[in-house]
């Protein structure tokens, strides 16, 4: 089967995979059919790492993904063969101190889709996944909208940890598909008013298609002077998801006293710095964001129901064979890119 392998920074090559093998009895074996660009690929893609997780080539990348069933194990039930699922890329062990606490997000023996020295990603073929990882979805669902589903789950885990009361006072900073995402299911849960901004207008717009009441391009407007014209008293909630320490300087001064911010973007470097007296004087909550936790059904439902319409964000698609050329436009945001796509079938 053919595969999509990372042999060196900014370099792919599609080469014959092994085949995975027979399902075990809980497993269920996936023919992958979309697979999307996330922006963690693009720190393995650009840097070779994210944090200590450090790239051996070659690797596999890619988590975001929708599949068909082709086999199931002799112990599964709920999925057959044919079916059309959304996946989950993680696999926890079910058994250590965080899965019994029910934190299996941050399991402490899981393995992760494309995850350095876990588990080669969904840009090949075929891939064995606990069945437990695969959420069959309706007929009007397609399969972009599938693969669209797991990281609409970390947006609206994001969502959940930042919850605020109704008629919040909200910044998210950073418009890719996660904060794009956020704004959608902050929309959904109710009534609130999102400042949003980013450094390309062609997000920016699409931010306001999703209910954005007030944005702006960081790169040419003073964001924490205009938003605190307009609410002096400052925001209840930031949504960190650029992953840049300018935008956590200006969550800090955006925040009311006792206001909420919650780290969703993955920052390249490995420190990163707030002012001590700004946090204390205020008495902020800070929280960091981990993918998510058993959102992804959750998330299906929601776009199914068109709670949330999640098309807008996908504005390129590709073939296996193209997927350098997809990993350039995302890494170098050409073409007004927002979440590109990649047809492995």
């Amino acid at each position: 089967m053919k595969a999509a392998f990372l042999t060196g920074v900014r370099d792919v090559t599609i080469r014959d995979a092994p085949e995975p093998g027979p399902p075990g009895p809980a497993d269920v074996l996936l023919r992958v059919e979309v697979v999307g660009v996330c922006g963690s690929d693009m720190h393995y893609y650009k840097t070779g790492r994210i944090g200590e997780q450090v790239v051996e080539y070659p690797w596999i990348v890619g988590h975001e993904c929708a599949a068909v069933v082709e086999e199931v194990g002799s112990e599964v039930e709920g999925l057959a063969v044919g079916q059309r699922v959304a996946v989950d890329p993680l696999m926890c062990c079910g058994h250590c101190d965080q899965c019994r606490l029910g934190h299996v997000h941050t399991c402490r023996n899981q393995r992760f889709l494309g995850c350095p020295g876990q588990s080669p990603g969904a840009l090949t073929e075929r891939i064995v996944m606990p069945a437990s990882s695969c959420f069959p979805i309706p007929e009007s669902m397609t399969m972009i909208q599938a693969t669209l589903a797991e990281p609409f789950s970390i947006s609206l885990w994001a969502s959940r940890l930042g919850a605020a009361p109704e008629g919040a006072k909200i910044a998210i900073l950073g418009s890719g598909p996660i904060g794009l995402g956020v704004l959608a299911a902050l929309k959904d849960a109710g009534k609130c008013t999102v400042y949003q901004t980013d450094l390309l207008d062609n997000r920016l717009g699409v931010a306001r298609r999703l209910g954005a009441d007030w944005t702006a391009n960081a790169a040419t407007s003073d964001v924490v002077a205009d938003v605190l014209a307009a609410e002096p008293d400052g925001l209840d909630v930031v949504f960190e998801c650029a992953g840049e320490q300018e935008t956590l300087d200006q969550a800090l001064d955006l925040l009311t006293p006792c206001g909420k911010l919650a780290i969703v973007g993955i920052h390249q470097v490995d420190r990163i710095s707030f002012n001590p007296n700004r946090i204390r004087r205020k008495e902020l909550r800070i929280t960091g964001v981990r993918r998510q936790l058993e959102c992804i059904a959750a998330a299906v439902e929601m776009i199914a129901a068109a709670r949330v319409n999640l098309d807008a964000l996908v504005t390129h698609e590709f073939t296996l064979a193209e997927t350098k050329a997809a990993f350039d436009m995302v890494a170098d945001y050409r073409d007004h890119v927002v979440k590109a796509i990649i047809h492995v079938r």
